[in-house]
């Protein structure tokens, strides 16, 4: 089984939205922030549906996902995606150059798109600012550009990643506002934390305020049925029904690898035991493996040792996150839990540590928050539990 699930219907009114805007849509065009839980499917639908779609309308698009190198510049990330889209829009003969060709009809020539400034100076940025290359790619192209970045939320975590901000809002206000611009600088930014993603388009001290932010849609009970006959298709019987797998993929937080793995062990008792129905033990499988992927996260956090829990604990306990998790405050509270005096200068590098393996991540100055909401809610529900 190895179809991809597709969104075409979606993708397609998602691109018009942001290419072809009707008067009620231009407001797109100061940012588009979606935020989802992590694993529920937005990285596939950006590769697969979205970003064919958006080629289709003839718009050279630039992917980015700061999750793939967390502890890389979020600005080196971007700069270095944008040198290689500009690389292939050179090279006589590449897809991406003869897909714009196709597209758009234009006669851009044999050599390829060729810009005033040098690649390699891009890539480094050397004094050459985003604003200056994609104004003169629109130009050049007469067409409109799109950047996704994948994760965004990682760029608060930094002073850099706060300037790529604010560099690529003056992307936007330098290009978009032109009257007879041949194309448009479109900025979309993806997350797992819904509150930072929407902090990004609504607090007053961001970059991209007033952008537009909204909720990733999630699968729904579609592709449960379309995984369903993918499985039948492939000879599997005994397959619970969609009304009971629809619930299940809910209860595992809408994320297609996790259902994926419910249903194989579901299957699997059956086969055991066939007058077990899989509607029956399907049920109590996603409940054990939603508790048990968010076990899995948590168990990084107590291997790093008691004063590790204290600060995530006490981050946790927090709606919007925790401030003075170095303060003398916080040092006695967590000394309290570990039942010994806890050293401020003890506190640093733990909480560095739980930010390097993506467990924990500062929202702002001073202000802290656990990377994964729905790790977060399965924090809750234990703490409410015991």
């Amino acid at each position: 089984m190895t179809k991809i699930y597709s969104r075409t219907e979606l993708a397609n009114s998602m691109a018009a939205q942001l290419i072809k805007p009707t008067g009620l849509d231009t407001g797109l065009r100061s940012g588009l922030f979606l935020s989802g839980i992590r694993r529920i499917g937005k990285t596939t639908f950006l590769r697969n549906d979205l970003i064919p779609a958006l080629q289709k309308l003839g718009a050279v698009v630039v992917y980015v996902d700061l999750w793939s190198n967390p502890q890389a510049s979020p600005a080196d990330l971007v700069y270095h995606a944008v040198a290689d889209t500009l690389r292939d829009l050179a090279t006589p003969g590449s897809a991406l150059l003869e897909k714009l060709r196709a597209i758009k009809g234009l006669d851009i020539g044999a050599l390829g798109v060729k810009l005033g400034v040098k690649i390699e100076s891009v890539e480094k940025a050397n004094g050459v600012t985003l604003a200056q290359v994609f104004e003169e790619l629109i130009d050049k192209t007469q067409t409109d550009v799109v950047l996704i970045i994948d994760e965004v939320q990682h760029a608060l975590a930094s002073d850099d990643g706060g300037n790529l901000l604010l560099a690529l809002k003056a992307c936007r206000d330098a290009i978009n506002p032109r009257p007879d611009t041949p194309g448009h600088f479109i900025f979309i930014g993806t997350g797992s934390n819904r509150a930072l993603i929407g902090e990004l388009a609504t607090r007053k001290n961001q970059a991209f305020a007033g952008a537009y932010s909204a909720d990733y849609p999630v699968l729904n009970g579609e592709y449960v049925e379309f995984l369903l006959q993918q499985l039948r298709n492939d000879g599997y019987t005994g397959l619970p029904s969609q009304k009971v797998a629809s619930e299940a993929f809910k209860t595992l937080g809408s994320r297609p690898e996790e259902l994926l793995r419910a249903l194989r062990l579901a299957l699997q008792s059956h086969a055991n035991n066939p007058t077990t129905h899989p509607d029956t033990v399907l049920p109590a499988i996603a409940l054990t493996l939603r508790n048990a992927a968010a076990d899995i996260e948590l168990e990084k956090v107590e291997a790093r040792g008691p004063l590790a829990m204290a600060i995530f604990n006490r981050i946790a306990s927090k709606p919007g996150g925790s401030k003075g998790i170095y303060s003398a405050e916080a040092a006695e509270d967590y000394s309290t839990a570990l039942g010994r005096t806890v050293k401020i200068e003890e506190i640093q590098p733990v909480a560095m540590d739980l930010m390097a393996a993506n467990l924990i991540m500062r929202r702002g100055h001073g202000l802290y928050e656990i990377t994964d909401p729905f790790i977060k809610e399965i924090w809750k529900e234990k703490k409410g539990l015991l």
